[in-house]
């Protein structure tokens, strides 16, 4: 495999377990880097842009993460708390009075962070053409009953994590959230990081395509059964968890520009593994030329716990940080000082204040994994050999 780009000395193990990823893990196309301090110590790339082509993967290929973007989407919620706009304590009614439907009025900012607002799936779910629309997801969770008393637990909320943000963001700012991620961080910082994705960057090709999967034989941990609960859940279609996946029915064309062009802060970010380690370098300190995104007190509050224990949607023991899913055993980040997110199928990107760590690792061969994907971990676990 001919890998590309630069390991600063003393992180060679993350480029040893980066080129293993391709050669036994099942990799085909991706992306890992890291930030130390404020200072980039690993930029890697190699495989094919296309995960079914042939087309080599170069330094600026960006690709959609999932839920990855879903730590990127809430730094812009965090942003108007830490300039005053936004008041995690206050209810969610007072900016967006249509939300209190449904037995919602006590529900706060901070429990949509922290997926305690009780609304991870909808009696219906959306099209892929309403899901995009701007207008029918917020609609739809607005008249939403929730399924537990919002504030008393927690739930992923995978799909309509998309819509609660987006139109809080709009309600309070007037502007769409991809739209003040783009000019309020990802613009200042020189990020390849886009939730809408522009035109002018879809036509420079530079997005891969992404492609479901299946791990080689030389890749056993890829498919360790996951615990019996768990395989239930998501076989069970009137499960809640089947449900929250579903909210959007049937699952959208991922490649398809529509798609690629839409609002959806829980799923369709799309961007470079360099662009998220830097944004998460920049949620803890200042990277490179000076660049910051959050003051020390945001950095506390995205990493301070809000949720932990069973997860009524995925199915196991979870934590939750202010938009943040945090170190733990479903989701294993670098120490328990970090916070960050996966996204379905292999996408990782997280801060360690504690390590003064930014990383970000991008793939386009979606496996099954939800969480923890094992060529994830193994990029974990080196780095964390390599500190």
């Amino acid at each position: 495999m001919d890998i590309q780009g630069v390991v600063a000395e003393g992180f060679e193990p993350v480029r040893d377990a980066f080129v293993r990823n391709f050669e036994v893990l099942g990799d085909r196309g991706a992306a890992v880097a890291v930030y130390r301090d404020g200072r980039k110590v690993v930029d890697l790339w190699g495989g094919t842009r296309d995960a079914d082509g042939t087309e080599p993967w170069t330094e600026d290929t960006a690709q959609i993460v999932r839920s990855a973007t879903k730590g990127v989407a809430a730094a812009v919620p965090l942003l108007l708390h830490q300039r005053g706009l936004l008041d995690l304590d206050a209810p969610v009614g007072s900016y967006w009075p249509e939300f209190k439907a449904g037995g919602k009025e006590k529900t706060l900012v901070r429990d949509l962070l922290a997926h305690r607002a009780g609304i991870p799936a909808l009696d219906r779910g959306l099209t892929a053409a309403e899901a995009a629309d701007g207008v029918s997801g917020p609609r739809a969770v607005a008249a939403q009953h929730p399924f537990w008393e919002p504030g008393t637990g927690h739930g992923y909320h995978a799909q309509t994590y998309s819509w609660l943000l987006s139109e809080l963001v709009l309600r309070v700012t007037g502007r769409t959230l991809g739209s003040v991620l783009a000019e309020d961080i990802a613009e200042p910082l020189g990020l390849d990081f886009w939730i809408g994705l522009p035109e002018s960057q879809a036509e420079a090709g530079r997005v891969g395509r992404v492609a479901p999967v299946d791990p080689p034989e030389s890749a056993g941990m890829l498919r360790t059964r996951p615990r019996r609960n768990v395989s239930e859940a998501y076989a069970d279609p009137g499960s809640l968890t089947r449900r929250a996946f579903a909210a959007i029915d049937p699952l959208p064309d991922e490649n398809a520009p529509a798609y690629r062009a839409a609002e959806l802060p829980a799923s369709n970010g799309i961007g470079t593994a360099r662009a998220l380690a830097r944004f998460y370098g920049a949620t803890i300190g200042v990277v490179e030329d000076g660049a910051r995104i959050f003051t020390p007190a945001t950095t506390g509050l995205a990493a301070r716990e809000h949720s932990s224990g069973p997860d009524r949607v995925l199915v196991v023991n979870t934590r939750f940080g202010a938009g943040y899913m945090l170190h733990g055993p479903a989701s294993p980040l670098l120490s328990p000082a970090s916070f960050g997110h996966p996204g379905r199928g292999g996408s990782l990107a997280f801060a360690d204040p504690e390590a003064g760590i930014g990383f970000g690792y991008v793939t386009n061969a979606l496996a099954k994994s939800v969480t923890a994907d094992p060529r994830a971990q193994a990029l974990v676990r080196a780095l964390r050999s390599a500190l």
